[in-house]
């Protein structure tokens, strides 16, 4: 990976690793569904005046329709609904580390629809990142209840699935697409659908909307969180092996622990420590690539000529 692909990874981890515990406090002040739905709209809307700024092409051809609302649809309503639904139920850093088996979701998928094969480098990096998350996970291993909290883990896992499927989908139709552009209607069409189904059904509290906290923290959330990091998302994901990207911000959760214990009290433990570890090194197993002995063999011999 080049310089500025692992700079756009890093930024993504720090926005998108502080983010969770800010989402967690906003479900309890705002309602989820409005909270979603607000959020992917001025995500959405945002994006549009730096578009414009840009001049740069902002509705649509005919033809990009039908894919821009299958993919709005596993976007919003596969991956952000479903999440915000059950992080009313689970911790912030927690959520953050079901969500990320979303790497292990990809590197299947990608390894079928993408012609990305999963080699021994990959497999050894998605397994120490998969045990990085077991440890991570492994006290609520050992006391699993069916109760509100073990549906809302489910359905984390399941964002996360539909967080791969969306990539995927992303990679094969729309690797060339304006990366602003294709941000735009992934969150504005499935964003309006969960507002006017939220209109129906949550109470509006205008006290609520017109806190200037309430509203600063909205702003973030959206604009830099939502709007800014999904246009960097889809740009790192038309750069590298969607696999790479995918394992590369598998940190996030670590960091979104870290913040957690920082900001919201949530504590760290030695299996968050020993998981953050494994994590990393499955980061750069899968991440540095490694001459074989013939490469290097053959570069020996070339210097030597």
């Amino acid at each position: 990976m080049n310089i500025r692909v692992v700079s756009a990874i890093a930024l993504l981890c720090l926005v998108w690793g502080s983010l969770w515990g800010l989402v967690k406090h906003s479900l309890q002040v705002f309602p989820p569904f409005l909270f979603i739905s607000t959020r992917l709209i001025l995500a959405a809307l945002t994006l549009v005046v730096v578009q414009f700024i840009l001049k740069k092409s902002i509705l649509p051809k005919t033809g990009e329709w039908k894919p821009l609302i299958i993919l709005s649809a596993m976007v919003c309503f596969g991956f952000y609904a479903t999440q915000t639904f059950a992080m009313q139920f689970v911790d912030s850093g927690l959520s953050a580390v079901l969500v990320f088996t979303m790497p292990i979701f990809i590197g299947v998928l990608a390894h079928y629809f993408l012609n990305e094969h999963l080699n021994k480098q990959k497999i050894v990096g998605l397994i120490l990142g998969t045990f990085g998350l077991i440890a991570i996970l492994w006290p609520q291993l050992q006391h699993l209840h069916l109760n509100l909290s073990l549906v809302g883990e489910f359905f984390l896992i399941g964002s996360g699935f539909f967080w791969a499927m969306a990539t995927i989908y992303i990679k094969r139709n729309f690797a060339t697409y304006d990366k602003i552009k294709l941000t735009i209607w992934q969150l504005l069409i499935g964003g309006i659908a969960i507002f006017i189904g939220a209109l129906m059904f949550e109470t509006v509290d205008k006290t609520v909307w017109q806190d200037p906290l309430n509203e600063s923290l909205l702003f973030y959330i959206a604009v830099v969180g939502t709007g800014f990091a999904f246009v960097l998302w889809n740009w790192i994901v038309s750069q590298v092996d969607t696999f790479i990207a995918s394992i590369s911000i598998m940190c996030i959760p670590v960091l979104s622990l870290f913040f957690g214990a920082i900001i919201w009290g949530e504590s760290l433990t030695v299996n968050i420590f020993i998981g953050a570890a494994l994590i990393c090194s499955g980061i750069v197993a899968s991440s540095l690539k490694f001459n074989s002995k013939k490469a290097q063999l053959a570069y020996c011999t070339k210097q030597s000529q």
